[in-house]
């Protein structure tokens, strides 16, 4: 992790700084992507050395893998793309600040995975998930109408969801009964 640190850090941070990135930003960017390289294609150590000793396969679990971190892949660009100062996710600004885009963050990351997932209190069909995903691309970005916007989407997806729950249609999106993925089941 810390030679790719280094290697980014020289390479990418003044790029970014030069497009108007703050400083602490750009390098929280590179060292957060630096230890997401563990896990991701192509390389995806941590899935293949956990693959070899479960004796799972490794295809499927370094695409599970990917697949649960997605939302941890967009988290540098929620705070290098903050619209107010570039850095309220990273505890720098006011107090209000901070919290609206923390709460708006977490529930962007929730809409994702539960959109990534197919999953919220059952499983979702596919109009649901676009909208979850929907909403999650509005959390991402700060901004009042964005973060309206992404909310609003988020409450109509979860009460779409919630009627049909509860109209005995569950089966309908046509997923698994059960969240657990099929590389671990």
């Amino acid at each position: 992790v810390t030679a790719s640190y280094i290697i980014a850090a020289a390479i990418t941070a003044p790029a970014m700084i030069s497009l108007g990135v703050p400083e602490v930003a750009a390098h929280m960017f590179i060292f957060y992507y630096a230890v997401l390289s563990e896990v991701s294609p192509p390389t995806a150590l941590a899935p293949f050395a956990a693959s070899a000793i479960t004796g799972g396969n490794p295809f499927k679990t370094m695409m599970m893998t990917w697949k649960y971190t997605l939302p941890a892949f967009v988290v540098p660009f929620m705070f290098t793309l903050d619209t107010e100062d570039g850095i309220t996710l990273l505890a720098y600004g006011a107090t209000s600040d901070i919290v609206i885009a923390t709460v708006t963050a977490c529930l962007g990351i929730v809409a994702m995975v539960a959109g990534v997932g197919g999953w919220v209190i059952g499983p979702t069909n596919w109009l649901e998930r676009a909208v979850l995903i929907v909403a999650a691309g509005f959390l991402f970005y700060t901004g009042t109408y964005q973060d309206l916007m992404g909310v609003g989407l988020l409450v109509v997806a979860v009460g779409l969801h919630w009627v049909r729950i509860r109209s005995g249609s569950a089966g309908s999106g046509g997923e698994r009964a059960s969240p657990v993925p099929d590389a671990i089941a």
